[in-house]
């Protein structure tokens, strides 16, 4: 099947730009100028990638990166003007997977969304069982106790780091060698975001939480026993 990717860009070039690489890459795209006609898209078919600019004119590129973040189910990447430290932890902070800074090189695009892609490549092992939980990687849920609450793209890829090295400390240099990310203090501050997130869908106490556990000064480690079906 072919991967699908949603451009929200108001300006035409960039939409024709990005429309042209993305396709030519074998992609199927869709694009659109303003975030209602955009995230009413979404709504009918969830894409595979978002790509998401900032300066929109009738909504704040945030608030839509916000939205699709607790939807969950397509990687994020920010494409913005906006290229200070504090806008790229924002985005992060809000559950962009990506953020790149116009100008960009059409190629340097496509090949982000490429890796977007292989991070959610279908895997063998899509629903994770521990402790009273069940992370369904396909439905991007979590079922529990507490009923059903969902996860977005970035926090599945934190958590199914999590489950698939159980009782095994994990440190900060670990985690993003294998998620990727940008600058070290923008990546940490997403990374604590993430975690937070997850920890309050599971209902662990932010004191001392039983199952992802902060190690300080060297990483974490998750306490669950695991198993894959």
């Amino acid at each position: 099947m072919t991967a699908t990717v949603a451009i929200l860009d108001d300006d035409p070039a960039i939409r024709a730009t990005l429309t042209e690489a993305l396709e030519q890459a074998g992609l199927s795209v869709t694009a659109h100028s303003r975030a209602d006609a955009f995230e009413a898209a979404v709504r009918r078919a969830m894409p595979d990638v978002c790509l998401v600019d900032l300066g929109l004119p009738d909504r704040d590129g945030l608030a839509v990166v916000s939205r699709l973040a607790l939807e969950g189910g397509a990687a994020i990447i920010i494409i913005s003007g906006r290229g200070q430290v504090q806008d790229r932890i924002t985005g992060l902070e809000l559950g962009a997977d990506d953020y790149v800074v116009k100008p960009f090189a059409p190629a340097e695009i496509v090949a982000r969304v490429r890796a977007r892609l292989r991070k959610v490549a279908p895997q063998a092992r899509r629903r994770a069982h521990f402790a009273d939980w069940t992370a369904d990687f396909d439905r991007f849920t979590l079922t529990g106790p507490g009923g059903e609450a969902t996860f977005s793209q970035a926090e599945g890829e934190v958590l199914r780091l999590f489950l698939d090295r159980p009782r095994r400390l994990i440190t900060r240099d670990e985690m993003q060698d294998v998620l990727g990310g940008g600058a070290r203090e923008a990546f940490d501050r997403a990374m604590d975001v993430r975690i937070s997130r997850l920890r309050a869908k599971l209902g662990e106490d932010p004191k001392n939480p039983a199952l992802i556990k902060t190690i300080y000064g060297a990483g974490y480690i998750f306490l669950g026993d695991v198993s894959w079906s």
